[in-house]
């Protein structure tokens, strides 16, 4: 058995998180992370109390909108503002952080990683919006694309 390197567990973590995902369209989980320890995690989903896709439907397909547009018409609430509203409910700091994340992010999302001062954002998915290269290189932000860490977890007996 090989042990798995720290970007392939924060990422299989990141995966893991997203199963609790209450959207239809995507299952998107987020882990922040500072010197190999987690400091928050988060998925996209609906806000804590209120009806959910699975519940009611999903808007942006009643209405035929295409993934990576009209972010406003979703009712969910993007993994990774989930990640930085549960580091700021229990007064975690992200500054110098890195995302480990299922799918890159929206040009939203990637607005407020900038503010909350993140080091480094890696995915092995991609999200239909690249604006947020762009403005990760503006910032400085280090961005990593992986390989898809595999599905299975590995017990030792």
């Amino acid at each position: 058995m090989k042990r798995p390197t720290a970007d392939n567990y924060f990422q299989k973590v990141a995966a893991v998180v997203a199963e609790r995902s209450t959207c239809r369209r995507h299952h998107v989980g987020a882990v922040a992370v500072r010197d190999k320890h987690i400091l928050a995690t988060g998925y996209n989903g609906a806000p804590a109390g209120s009806p959910d896709c699975l519940e009611l439907g999903c808007l942006r397909d009643e209405r035929g909108i295409p993934s990576g547009e009209r972010h406003e018409i979703c009712r969910a609430i993007h993994a990774e503002q989930n990640v930085i509203i549960q580091a700021a409910l229990h007064g975690v700091i992200l500054e110098g952080a890195t995302i480990y994340a299922t799918h890159t992010p929206c040009v939203l999302c990637a607005k407020m990683l900038v503010n909350a001062r993140i080091r480094r954002y890696v995915s092995f998915g991609r999200y239909n919006d690249e604006t947020f290269l762009k403005l990760f290189k503006e910032a400085g932000i280090e961005f990593n694309e992986l390989p898809r860490p595999p599905g299975q977890i590995e017990y030792l007996v």
